[in-house]
């Protein structure tokens, strides 16, 4: 998947991307990096709402385990689950979010949890940048299921 294949996904399945703006830059198993600017999701400080920092840290996340899905022609649902966020320092202008893939024995062990109960968990971090340096970072847990998994994860 490249990155404007991605941005139009995101762009017709989850709407809130066009409003907030977010940019694909870069969509690879081996990272995902988005970008938003400060005008769609500025707060009353004139400052990115922690809200919309959120959101795009978990896209982040959620599209390289999409993406490293669809690159093995996995097409099953990716949902999180749960997630804790932390804010380093304000965003004033277009900031960035970064997601890394896990480290190969978490992957493996994925992999072989999905194909085995044909739903798996895994953390997931993205870092927020702006600026240049780091301004936040989100970990989250994320839940694939294999089409025809009828149930939500608990």
């Amino acid at each position: 998947m490249n990155t404007d294949a991605l941005q139009d996904y995101l762009y017709q399945h989850i709407p809130l991307t066009r409003a907030m703006q977010v940019e694909v830059l870069e969509a690879e198993p081996a990272g995902v990096r988005l970008a938003a600017p400060l005008g769609p999701n500025i707060n009353h400080h004139d400052t990115v709402f922690g809200g919309s920092a959120c959101a795009v840290a978990v896209l982040s996340a959620w599209a390289l385990l999409h993406v490293r899905l669809q690159a093995l022609d996995l097409d099953g649902r990716v949902v999180i689950h749960a997630n804790t966020m932390r804010y380093d320092r304000p965003i004033s202008g277009t900031f960035t979010a970064v997601t890394l893939p896990p480290e190969p024995a978490a992957w493996d062990r994925f992999m072989r949890t999905l194909e085995r109960r044909r739903r798996a968990r895994i953390t997931l971090t993205a870092e927020l940048f702006y600026d240049g340096r780091k301004a936040g970072e989100m970990s989250g847990e994320f839940v694939a299921m294999n089409p025809g998994t009828e149930r939500e994860p608990t």
